[in-house]
């Protein structure tokens, strides 16, 4: 089973735990605002991304699908440089127009190929990414050990991380280690539960499911705490 889904996160084909949790009751609740967007229109390709994140803020990302809003909150401190590319990819509208090409019952949510934002490349969806790559980045005190788990895809090569994401449906702590975790589902778990699903998985692999249609994400909005 943990050969199959990791192979299954293969670019080519949840809260996690924290180090601490800060109290509720004493934690000042934060405000956040929206980032304004760096372009006006969708840029699918860059040699690299310029720096847009500040560490010392807590960001957030909403995106906007047919089926309802998914809000996480990103580790910028713990996952710098994953947060920080997708935040400067949401900038610059990548996401926008693009699909959860890959969900997988019991398993994980997959989106951000730019190939996806094109149904005339379908047989590509899942190769795609931004035009660069960078390292995986692994922090002990980050599991995939829930649902709502923010993580990032990549191929055999851990320098191969570029746009694409999963968000888990259910513990993968198999995962832990070897894929970067950048965030956790704030809001919106119910609506990954209404994705619709393009696969199911079994110990004899993953099988697709005839003319399912992944749903679209319609935009991806950055929110930095005040």
């Amino acid at each position: 089973m943990r050969s199959l889904a990791l192979s299954a996160l293969l670019l080519a084909s949840a809260a996690p735990a924290q180090t601490s949790t800060p109290d509720p009751a004493t934690a000042p609740a934060l405000t956040f605002a929206p980032v304004p967007y760096l372009s006006a229109q969708p840029v699918r390709t860059f040699k690299e991304p310029a720096w847009v994140v500040n560490p010392a803020r807590t960001y957030r990302a909403v995106l906007k699908t047919g089926k309802g809003d998914v809000t996480v909150e990103l580790y910028a401190k713990q996952a710098p440089k994953a947060v920080n590319s997708f935040v400067f990819l949401a900038l610059n509208r990548f996401y926008d127009g693009t699909r959860f090409h890959r969900v997988v019952e019991g398993f994980m949510a997959q989106g951000g190929d730019p190939l996806s934002a094109d149904a005339a490349q379908r047989a590509r969806w899942g190769t795609g990414g931004p035009g660069y790559n960078f390292f995986v980045e692994l922090d002990e005190g980050l599991r995939f050990n829930a649902a709502g788990v923010l993580g990032m895809a990549r191929s055999q090569s851990y320098f191969s991380q570029g746009s694409q994401f999963f968000i888990t449906l259910a513990p993968a702590d198999f995962l832990t280690g070897e894929y970067t975790v950048f965030g956790r589902v704030v809001a919106g778990q119910d609506v990954l539960q209404k994705l619709t699903r393009t696969a199911t998985s079994s110990q004899g692999g993953e099988t697709p499911i005839s003319r399912a249609e992944p749903d679209v994400i319609q935009s991806v909005q950055i929110l930095v705490s005040q």
